[in-house]
């Protein structure tokens, strides 16, 4: 019992007192207790003691019993004497070692447990030599861990594979022995090796109809596979196989266990005691006692519940079966769901897999499991997370947003990352490319961005996306009045500028301006200065000739059109958005240089004033590829 309790001194005290008080003769199991006890603790040297002791005491003169025999050498193992160790088992040597393949097995274990390997296989071999023994399987995989610690790795497999047979729901010897394989680069191999075995059909292999927990739905197995399926490439099949597990093991940390209300047969008598009548001779005999509605609701529920407990009480006493008298099938609590992937979000290996697992289903466009996934990673762990490891997530968070289907994912999104970073020009890009994706109706947007300009008056970015939307919706004096309140905050913007003169310049093209020279005259006064403030770019000169040729200033429009031909512009980087990855190398050299399109509008130009000659030399010079 104390042992039991783990009161190891109070049992060895024990013992030991009765051990004194049979100085002439003891019980031997009470030695053999004694002993093992101190070799639990790892007090090998007190076993070792106490075992010499009971050979002069006891069995002075005699032979000491093969078990105290085998005790000792064992003690003697872990102390390092190998060789009064080998002095004590060789009286099993001598003995059949099939009468007493338990000590084998322990003699083997202490060898194997101090590294002495070589000596720990020469006591498995002789395990081996006992054909159909119970424990066979496992004696094979003993000798292949060894083999494997003396790098010998050809037999390791070897007697793997031994066991396998015998030992086919162990998922440590098969993981193993998969690892084995893959250092000879046989993958192949290693996936039929932890895959479902052939013989079974389609519908028992996700199920239980085969047995109680299939070892090719053990998490080990899983992770094992799915990192072989990444190593070659598969994505598809990495994903399937291992996103079933992540999203598992998601959804139970967000679980919090539940247990069902107990109701037994005094409570639903309790309940519908309400409902009874007592006949007697009042006149009020047959009248119910005073309830509100609610409490005859329950008690009604109560009174079906207990007749059919009583019906199943009934049915359970005639076939036999003995059950409590509140027993009820529906009192049973809920299980707790168990997450198939240990110690899961724990480990810097598992943030790793969930960002290669979402990394693929990007890939392979399963736009909503990632953000599944990714979301209630960080959700749930977001504060344990690594700083790399969690910006890698909200860099995939991005992207996928971006390219997912439904634009509302990347608007959530975008819509924390802005509410962290008001001011970030990168974040309010992304937002602008998101809601271009929404349309009109999304009525999210417009309170977000009324609520942004609310809070942050002089934040530009919001007042020029609400600009941007009136020019969609060809509301020019409404976009003009916008710009001009972003250019109040932020006049040395060239994109301010180019917005505001543009935005001046179609609203003159309306039919009830009445001071449309002014308004083309401030619209162009806009662009100029976003020629000075871009120190004379090309795109600048280009907006300046399209508005001039917008106009109808054609004359004006064709010099501008010169100059931009006259001008040679370098490639710049793309603006990124924020957590975007850039793919500049898809694009073609010369995709800044707006020499074509000034060639080819000023063609325009030539042509309609008809010159023929003009129109086709400049699109001979600047047009052909």
């Amino acid at each position: 019992m104390h042992l039991n309790c783990g009161q190891i001194k109070r049992c060895v005290g024990i013992l030991e007192d009765y051990l004194k008080g049979h100085p002439s003769e003891a019980d031997l199991s009470v030695i053999i207790l004694l002993a093992d006890v101190f070799m639990e603790i790892d007090a090998h040297n007190n076993a070792l003691q106490h075992i010499e002791h009971a050979q002069m005491i006891y069995y002075s003169g005699k032979e000491l019993p093969l078990e105290l025999m085998i005790k000792a050498g064992i003690c003697h193992v872990f102390l390092g004497n190998i060789e009064k160790a080998e002095i004590h088992f060789s009286a099993l040597q001598q003995e059949n070692f099939s009468i007493h393949p338990e000590f084998i097995t322990k003699v083997a274990d202490a060898f194997m447990s101090t590294e002495c390997f070589h000596s720990a296989l020469k006591y498995y071999h002789m395990l081996e030599l006992n054909v159909g023994a119970d424990n066979e399987g496992e004696i094979h995989v003993k000798i292949a861990q060894c083999y494997l610690s003396l790098n010998d790795r050809a037999k390791a497999i070897m007697f793997f594979y031994k066991a396998l047979p015998m030992l086919k729901d162990s998922i440590d010897a098969r993981v193993a022995l998969a690892s084995l394989i893959l250092e000879d680069a046989k993958e192949d191999e290693a996936i039929s090796l932890l895959s479902p075995p052939k013989d079974l059909d389609a519908d028992s292999l996700d199920s239980n109809s085969y047995m109680q927990n299939p070892w090719w739905l053990d998490g080990k197995i899983k992770l094992k596979l799915c990192h072989i399926y990444k190593a070659k490439g598969m994505l598809e099949d990495f994903v399937n196989t291992i996103s079933p597990l992540v999203r598992e093991s998601l959804y139970v940390k967000t679980l919090r266990p539940k247990v069902k209300k107990r109701l037994t047969i005094s409570v639903l008598r309790e309940r519908i005691s309400i409902l009874n009548v007592q006949e007697n001779d009042d006149v009020f005999g047959e009248v119910r006692p005073l309830a509100s509605k609610s409490d005859l609701l329950r008690a009604c529920r109560a009174r079906k519940l207990l007749q059919k407990k009583e019906e199943q009480k009934a049915a359970d006493k005639a076939a036999g079966i003995d059950l409590p008298s509140d027993y009820s099938d529906d009192e049973s609590l809920l299980e707790n769901r168990v997450s198939p992937l240990h110690d899961f979000l724990k480990d810097e290996a598992h943030h790793d897999l969930i960002i290669d697992l979402c990394k693929a289903l990007q890939s392979l466009q399963r736009y909503s499991e990632a953000l599944e996934i990714i979301n209630l990673t960080l959700r749930l762990v977001s504060d344990k997370l690594p700083g790399d490891r969690e910006e890698q997530l909200q860099s995939l968070l991005a992207q996928i947003s971006f390219n997912a289907t439904d634009p509302k994912h990347g608007f959530d999104y975008v819509r924390s990352a802005i509410q962290k970073q008001p001011h970030s020009i990168a974040a309010w890009n992304c937002y602008y490319k998101i809601t271009s994706r929404l349309g009109k109706s999304h009525s999210k947007h417009a309170k977000f961005l009324r609520y942004m300009r609310n809070k942050h008056k002089r934040c530009v970015p919001p007042i020029v996306i609400s600009a941007h939307q009136f020019t969609m919706l060809s509301h020019h004096q409404d976009a003009a009045r916008e710009y001009l309140e972003a250019y109040k905050l932020m006049p040395e913007c060239p994109l301010i500028n180019l917005c505001a003169g543009t935005a001046l310049i179609n609203l003159t093209l309306g039919f009830r301006l009445q001071n449309k020279h002014q308004c083309l005259a401030q619209g162009l006064a806009f662009l100029y200065n976003n020629l000075q403030l871009t120190e004379n770019s090309q795109e600048a000169l280009y907006n300046i000739a399209r508005a001039y040729h917008h106009v109808g200033l054609v004359s004006l429009a064709a010099s501008y059109y010169e100059k931009v031909l006259a001008a040679c512009e370098k490639d710049y980087p793309i603006p990124k958005l924020l957590n975007e990855n850039s793919e500049m190398e898809n694009m073609k050299p010369g995709y800044c240089d707006l020499r074509r399109e000034s060639a080819y509008n000023l063609h325009l130009i030539y042509k309609n004033s008809g010159a023929f000659d003009l129109a086709r030399q400049v699109l001979k010079n600047h047009c052909t590829f």
